[in-house]
């Protein structure tokens, strides 16, 4: 592992980052308001601009800063377990089990904790659909689970664009933007913040294994690593991160593909270092992408998927051609 004093450094750094990050979404929008007024709303002082901040972008930011962590967890786990550095959460389907809820709740008219309910529901169904088909006669290789998520997923997209098709006019905006992910219906981000904790520290007593994991499979074995025992801890906690990013703030891809590969780039591919890392650095990328889907065109605000996105496709091209090379 990097020195102590390194990763501390490392971790403290992207803390700050973090920080600043989800202090920047706090003044910017449609209606600026003053790093100073921010501050006093946050430590209880009343104002114009206190409703603002507490009650609409604090919680927004902290709920995007979740998801962002969960996702880069997610991506982080599952680019061990399929020993692809370009692998992402969304590549297993989960992402579609759970449009596929969302999308009929909203179909038949569910309010928000309908939608909620559904699509985390759609999301496990999905993982135990992929678990089950992957693992069939009890065989499991990492490409026979890619190729079923794959699979999933797009069986999933077909149903989703179903839906769309025969959905009325008034409901096709809510569920485009929820698809192309939209962190404006957060609003409670304590779920999202618990279940990124709970995430997290299930991750961390697992991090010595994932690292002899990502040295080979024999390796691993021959080291005392129960080897099917790790992957599918590995793939649950990976795939329920997932599910509660999705749950909260609709797809939104990218975040779990880039942030693991930039932060392994940077520190090295420790995993006890790396996971936090990741959390961290995912979770100010969607906040920070998620305060410039709020300003680049306001008063309109863009979904941050299509931040993401714009981000992601370059950055992952640019991945693609240097591990081709």
């Amino acid at each position: 592992m990097p020195s102590r004093r390194r990763a501390a450094l490392i971790l403290a750094s992207l803390l700050l980052l973090a920080l600043l990050s989800i202090g920047l979404s706090l003044t910017i929008g449609s209606y600026r308001v003053a790093p100073a007024e921010a501050l006093t709303a946050l430590f209880g002082g009343a104002g114009g601009s206190a409703d603002v901040v507490l009650q609409l972008r604090l919680p927004r930011a902290l709920a995007g800063f979740a998801c962002g962590g969960l996702l880069a967890l997610a991506g982080a786990l599952m680019q061990v377990l399929l020993r692809n550095p370009l692998a992402e959460p969304y590549v297993l389907g989960i992402s579609g089990g759970a449009g596929v809820g969302a999308m009929f709740a909203i179909l038949i008219g569910l309010p928000a904790l309908g939608i909620d309910g559904l699509a985390f529901a759609g999301a496990l169904g999905a993982m135990l659909l992929v678990f089950g088909l992957a693992h069939g006669d009890g065989s499991w290789t990492q490409t026979r689970l890619l190729l079923t998520g794959v699979i999933v997923a797009a069986g999933c997209g077909a149903l989703i664009v179903l839906m769309l098709a025969i959905a009325d006019d008034h409901k096709l905006r809510g569920m485009l933007f929820w698809l192309m992910g939209d962190l404006a219906q957060a609003s409670s981000p304590w779920p999202s913040l618990l279940a990124l904790f709970l995430a997290l520290c299930a991750a961390m007593p697992f991090a010595r294994e994932l690292n002899l994991l990502s040295r080979g499979l024999m390796q691993a074995r021959a080291l005392g690593v129960s080897v099917n025992r790790l992957r599918y801890a590995i793939y649950l906690l990976a795939s329920l991160a997932t599910a509660a990013s999705v749950t909260t703030a609709g797809s939104i891809g990218f975040v779990g593909l880039i942030v693991p590969h930039l932060v392994r780039l940077a520190t090295g591919n420790d995993q006890r270092l790396l996971l936090p890392a990741s959390v961290l650095a995912g979770g100010s990328l969607l906040v920070l992408a998620d305060a410039a889907a709020r300003t680049v065109i306001a008063p309109q605000q863009l979904p941050v998927g299509v931040l993401t996105a714009l981000i992601g496709v370059p950055v992952f091209l640019f991945l693609l051609s240097r591990q081709a090379r």
